[in-house]
């Protein structure tokens, strides 16, 4: 294990995947602590819904360009969209 090795500060998801793809964890494993949590089976449920190709290439674009994944861009869009349509 080499020593001096700090994980630098990352801005998207993107730059984190690319930056672990491409080191391994345990150069860095004493810059990492414990983490406790709980996972909810029921957080989150997946429907499918059809997509216009078109349309998801684009979205997946912009998730891209933002650093987010395509499914957290179409939540965002559809949150935002319904509080218009409420308002």
């Amino acid at each position: 294990m080499s020593e001096n090795k700090t994980i630098p500060e990352m801005n998207s998801y993107e730059e984190i995947a690319e930056f672990w793809d491409e080191h391994s964890l345990a150069d860095y494993w004493d810059e990492t602590e414990s983490a406790d949590f709980e996972i909810d089976p029921n957080a989150r449920r997946r429907y499918l819904v059809a997509v216009d190709p078109g349309l998801l290439k684009q979205i997946q674009q912009m998730a891209r360009q933002r650093g987010l994944a395509t499914e957290s861009l179409v939540n965002l869009f559809l949150a935002q969209r319904l509080q218009e349509v409420a308002a």
